[in-house]
């Protein structure tokens, strides 16, 4: 049964980017017909690894394959599928069907609003440390909104998040995206943790982290950070709509969007953390845009339909 993407114009221009270059073509083009891991990439391409990963990195992002971090002969490998055989682009630009749209807040990592957490734990911005380690304090100092990085071992942070739907619209949907992983002394690929998103108070979903990630400098992690500390993670997107939750696309509860008392309030809530009672405490690291292998902060998006009247 093919996999098709129903696209309109405006969104196929990002997948045109990520094709547009001849050897991502190549890549895609052999990834449809198996799946394959990063080094098969580089080796079958003669590429570097990096430029391997980069290639991969920008794939994914558009949406055209996804990835995931399997056991193999050394440690964990980066396996990559397809995730559609066919692309169809509606080039019409009918305004008058559905009346769909989206809007985005892009909240930076440091600029949380309440939070408790414990050793290990940390923070670090573009230039440096921030405060102490594995001091819980030095997560209410005013330097916290430079945080391109936090981590902790458990507990949890939280973030006031505006409302972006237009007075008279319907939210529809929900969707956060972050890049996360496990946390360990130093780094541990093998270092599972159970990492959650609340939203209003409501537990949304529990990503099960395969470890705390490093050996390789992330693509956006600053020279000054240590090597043999966490280095990058994986980027994970929890969302919610009128059927249910999901994390990657995958239903994890029945849980709506009704439930969240979000329609007409303000803002919201958005917890992301480690519970103490997790079968895997293995906390969490979050990484701003400066860090990482992704260049985003908290990502939410907010889907909504209805014609928009002043506020």
């Amino acid at each position: 049964m093919s996999r098709i993407l129903k696209l309109s114009a405006d969104e196929f221009l990002e997948i045109a980017k990520a094709l547009s270059n001849e050897s991502r073509l190549q890549i895609f083009k052999q990834i449809q017909k198996a799946d394959m891991n990063v080094n098969e990439i580089a080796d079958m391409f003669g590429l570097p690894s990096s430029t391997a990963t980069v290639s991969v990195k920008k794939l994914e992002d558009a949406g055209l394959i996804r990835t995931e971090l399997l056991p193999g002969t050394r440690g964990f490998q980066k396996v990559c599928s397809a995730k559609f055989d066919q692309l169809v682009v509606d080039l019409k630009d009918d305004v008058s069907a559905a009346d769909e749209s989206v809007r985005y807040v892009h909240m930076p990592i440091g600029l949380y609003s309440d939070c408790d957490v414990r050793p290990t734990c940390g923070l670090a911005s573009e230039e440096s440390i921030i405060g102490y380690l594995d001091e819980p304090r030095s997560f209410y100092g005013p330097d916290k909104i430079k945080a391109q990085l936090l981590w902790f071992r458990q507990g949890y942070v939280s973030y006031q998040i505006p409302n972006q739907v237009p007075y008279g619209a319907r939210l529809t949907g929900l969707e956060v995206s972050m890049e996360v992983c496990s946390e360990a002394p130093m780094y541990n690929m093998d270092w599972p943790s159970d990492i959650t998103v609340w939203i209003n108070g409501i537990e949304i979903g529990t990503y099960l982290s395969p470890g705390d990630f490093g050996g390789e400098r992330g693509l956006l992690t600053p020279s000054w950070w240590d090597r043999h500390r966490s280095q990058y993670g994986l980027l994970k997107k929890w969302r919610i709509d009128g059927k249910g939750a999901y994390i990657d696309g995958r239903q994890v509860s029945d849980v709506t969007i009704d439930r969240l008392g979000v329609h007409d309030a303000p803002a919201f809530q958005l917890r992301i953390g480690v519970k103490p009672d997790s079968d895997n405490v293995g906390g969490l690291n979050l990484f701003g845009a400066k860090f990482g292998n992704y260049e985003q902060d908290l990502l939410v998006r907010f889907d909504y339909n209805g014609k928009s009247r002043p506020g």
